[in-house]
Order: C-alpha cells, then structure tokens, then sequence
C-alpha cells in the first residue's frame, strides 16, 4: 500500500503473482541487480516474516535438482509459502537477537554456514525519527554480527589499518560468523548518519559494498538496503 488504503503497483502484482507481500519486489530487483542467489546457495532469511522473501530466494535457487536451501528466522511463527517454496524451505521461531551463533550456524548445511544472508529485519516504527533510525542500526548490527563475527568488531572503532584480524586477536567463535567466504549480506537499514558507519565497516571486509534503494520502496519510507558482496576471509 502507498497509503492508507490505497493498494499500488506492487501491491496488486504481488496479489497477483501469488507473493505474500510487495516486498518481495524489492528482493527481486536485488537478485537482478547483484545476482546474489544462485543455484545451489544456501540463503538465510532474517526476520523472514510473512515469507515473501523466502518465496523469492526459492525461486532464485532453480528447480529441485539444482539443490540448496532457505531457512527464515523470526520472532513470529512464519509458515512455509504454498506458493514459490518447496521442501527446501524451513522456518525458525527465534528471538534473532539473542540466538548464539553456533545455533544458527547448525541451521545450515553440514553446518558449514550459509553462502547468502539476509536481512529484512526493521523496528515497529515509533515515528520518532532517530529512534526509529537507532533501532534499526542495532537490528542491522546483529545481522552483520551473526555473519562475520569477530572480524565486524575489528573495525567498529579506530583507524581500519590499526586494526588486527590475526587469529591470535580472535577466539574460534569470533572468527566464525556464519557467512561462508566468498559469501554475500544484504542489510535493511532506515537512513540516518548511523548508516555511513555500516559502510565503513563492511568495505574492508566485502569485494564490493553498495547502497540500494529499490523501487518497490513506498516514498514515504526511509528504509534502504546495504548490499555486501564477497565476503573476504
């Protein structure tokens, strides 16, 4: 909806391409644009609810045979999509903010990790604007702290190249995030100044690091994404 009852573009495509919500555009033109999901990932969905992104990142991963899996994460119990979805999808009732790292890594294949993390997590919006913003940030940090671990921390203060990531600085579960290497995060965040420091940690850490705002983003929304490609170990 682009306003109070008033059903958009999106809205009414999502309704008629089966798509839980028009979020679900905003996913797709991510995939379109970066190509993050290919067959074979293996993708984890934060704050999955209601399931639109699962439907699209199950699409993204190809026919059955082509393998991978998609597991959502959310504090609401969130039924696995009728539409889009198959046996490779499962969901999770958990608190994000309070899941150990070694419990969602064991969520993933083997337990090797996932090769795609994302997060759509956002605030109940207050309308206060920068704590609205500072609740995001901190969503937005448990994402990025349950992918890279340790090595986020490395650069959330001081200069970069100050910084040490050898093994020494680092105990074992620090080191493990559960992002493989190689792999890519997606991060929703609401504008502020905060966002700018999301940047600066994730650029030594990626290949590549970029903002996009998607065009199924209601105008009224602050809400941008952060896209992290490649992860470097």
């Amino acid at each position: 909806m682009s306003g109070v009852g008033t059903p958009d573009f999106y809205y009414r495509e999502a309704l008629r391409l089966g798509y839980l919500a028009r979020s679900a555009f905003k996913l797709l033109q991510i995939q379109k644009q970066h190509k993050l999901i290919t067959p074979g990932s293996s993708v984890l969905d934060l704050g999955c609810a209601p399931g639109a992104w699962l439907q699209v990142a199950c699409q993204s991963l190809g026919p059955m045979n082509h393998g991978g899996s998609v597991v959502g994460i959310d504090l609401k119990k969130v039924k696995v999509p009728s539409q889009h979805c198959d046996a490779r999808v499962k969901t999770v009732c958990a608190d994000v903010m309070s899941l150990p790292r070694h419990q969602v890594r064991a969520l993933s294949p083997k337990n090797k990790g996932f090769s795609v993390i994302l997060s759509d997590m956002c605030p109940s919006v207050s309308g206060i604007t920068t704590k609205d913003a500072a609740l995001s940030a901190e969503l937005g940090m448990q994402a990025l702290d349950i992918a890279v671990g340790g090595l986020a921390s490395a650069y959330t203060d001081g200069d970069n190249e100050s910084n040490c990531l050898s093994e020494s600085t680092l105990d074992q579960d620090d080191k493990g995030g559960v992002l493989r290497a190689g792999g890519h995060l997606v991060i929703k965040l609401l504008e502020s100044e905060d966002t700018q420091e999301f940047t600066r940690i994730c650029k030594p850490l990626f290949r590549k690091a970029s903002w996009l705002r998607p065009k199924a983003t209601r105008s009224s929304s602050r809400e941008t994404y952060l896209i992290c490609q490649g992860l470097k170990l």
